[in-house]
């Protein structure tokens, strides 16, 4: 039975796609790399930034660690951070596990600082306790922010879930030694095909479907 729920941040809670391709564009310009594809694009949002910049311009771990710290500083400055918007149903969702008393937390990629302030401005504190995300250098494995979170709730491997959209998460889950759900709304998986290599206890298009794969958990 599940009875702790951890939710991925970007594509999962949050639509951020928005303000996450502008604080890389301006990154990639102010470091003078060249303009990528709206599709390549997309693909920034979930992973760790450096591991962006070093996959698409093939950037060193120095100069994609700087050009992280140009994204971050765009991204908070010119409050590209509230350039988001919640799922249609996903506080729907978060409340009815609220009220089956499930506990939720946020493990994320995105700096803990940000997306702490992020998820505060949306409401998700209301349901999510805790919350963590990335340090600055890109130390902390997906893996590692979701112990931090099972730790904090006193939350076992069998009873708790991680819930993503992307292979980032359910590797997370699968280090984690946790059960894995994955939605197919966000920015990476799109399709059942996307995710069949990796353990995965069910499939979701919807926040709400998200409910009904956990029902049937048993």
């Amino acid at each position: 039975m599940i009875k702790n729920v951890i939710f991925d941040l970007d594509g999962t809670l949050l639509d951020t796609r928005e303000g996450i391709i502008e604080s890389a564009k301006y990154a990639a310009k102010v470091l003078g790399l060249p303009e990528l594809s709206y599709e390549t694009m997309l693909t920034f949002v979930g992973p760790p930034i450096q591991n962006s910049f070093m996959n698409h311009y093939g950037c060193d771990a120095k100069m994609a660690q700087e050009a992280a710290n140009v994204f971050r500083d765009y991204y908070k400055r010119e409050e590209a951070l509230f350039l988001a918007k919640p799922y249609d149903g996903i506080f729907e969702l978060c409340q009815c596990l609220k009220d089956e008393g499930i506990r939720m937390a946020v493990a994320t990629y995105k700096r803990e600082d940000y997306a702490v302030h992020l998820l505060k401005h949306f409401g998700f504190d209301r349901y999510c306790d805790p919350m963590h995300g990335a340090d600055n250098n890109n130390v902390l494995k997906k893996s590692d922010i979701v112990r931090m979170c099972q730790e904090e709730m006193g939350a076992g491997k069998t009873d708790t879930v991680l819930i993503g959209d992307t292979e980032n998460d359910a590797v997370g889950a699968k280090n984690a030694d946790i059960s894995f759900v994955a939605v197919t709304y966000g920015f990476g998986f799109q399709k059942e095909s996307d995710v069949e290599k990796y353990p995965c206890i069910g499939l979701a298009s919807t926040p709400m479907e998200i409910l009904d794969v956990l029902k049937k958990v048993k």
